[in-house]
């Protein structure tokens, strides 16, 4: 039998915050890489990221709303 390939696999840890941040922030705008996602799947915890990504979600629709209010109500006075 063939021995797996394990040269391109990183020791199965935890990503840290920074990373978690940047990969869900990666990930909301469409730009993330194929390597990255990889390393996400393999490492993160799918609560860590589920719960991220809910909340980037929530952040990126309330400062449109208050982008959007804030233009209006200039707008009209």
């Amino acid at each position: 039998m063939k021995e797996p390939d394990n040269k391109n696999q990183q020791p199965n840890k935890k990503p840290n915050l920074t990373t978690l941040v940047l990969s869900i922030l990666a990930a909301g705008f469409g730009v993330q890489s194929d390597k990255n996602r990889e390393r996400d799947f393999n490492q993160g915890s799918p609560l860590a990221f589920i719960l991220g990504g809910f909340l980037f979600t929530l952040l990126f629709i309330l400062s449109v709303a208050l982008i959007v209010g804030l233009v209006l109500s200039k707008s009209s006075g």
